[in-house]
Parts: structure tokens; C-alpha cells; sequence
């Protein structure tokens, strides 16, 4: 069973900064993405950013140049560190473990709140 564990979550003022964490547990192998998507009320889930085992980063229009995605490969643990956050930021964040073709999956975390005031 794979688990992933989110905090850093916050409120946080226009302008602010939050780092968010993730560690994932459990029996998973082979090459993977791990990566932040974000849900705001009344909206879809969209991606945020994604980073591979290579490292090899992805990231939304809206968020490029302001969020930074790293990952830790020994620990399991992926970190998105948000700069210049503005309102529209606020979402509830989601971390994924994935590998897509042959022996794939997807695994999500609970999420974390992110709330940025004017």
C-alpha cells in the first residue's frame, strides 16, 4: 500500500511564500513523475507541476516563475516552493506518485489547504 503524506500548508498574505512536502511510503518502483495539482472551488483539478526521477520538470503557465518543484529521490519526497502567491493561488493541493505504461499507477495524497488573502 503506497501513502503519501502532504504538509506546509497555510493561510498565507499576498506576496507570501509557502513550501509544501510530500513523502510517499510504501512498495513502489521504476521510473515516476511526482507532482502538485490544485482544486479550487467549483473548478477541475489541474496540474501544477511535475518533476521526474531525472528530474525533468513540468510546469502550468500560471504558476512558471513563481513555483519551484524539487524532489528528493532517497526520501521519497517531492517539495513545491511557492513564491509571490496571489489570491487566485488558493486551492486545496494534492500531491501524485505516477507511472504511466507498462506496470503503471497513480496514487494521490488527502491534500493540503492553501489560502492566500488580499
Amino acid at each position: 500500500q503506497v501513502q503519501l503524506v502532504e504538509s506546509g500548508g497555510g493561510l498565507v498574505q499576498a506576496g507570501g511564500s509557502l513550501r509544501l512536502s510530500c513523502a510517499a511510503s510504501g512498495s513502489f518502483f521504476g521510473s515516476n513523475a511526482m507532482g502538485w495539482y490544485r482544486q479550487a472551488p467549483k473548478k477541475e483539478r489541474e496540474l501544477v507541476a511535475t518533476i521526474t526521477r531525472e528530474r525533468s520538470t513540468n510546469y502550468a503557465d500560471s504558476v512558471k516563475g513563481r513555483f519551484s518543484i524539487s524532489r528528493d529521490n532517497a526520501k521519497n519526497t517531492v517539495y513545491l516552493q511557492m513564491n509571490s502567491l496571489k489570491p487566485e493561488d488558493t486551492a486545496v493541493y494534492y500531491c501524485n506518485l505516477r507511472r504511466t505504461g507498462p506496470l503503471s499507477y497513480d496514487y494521490w495524497g488527502q491534500g493540503t489547504q492553501v489560502t492566500v488573502s488580499s
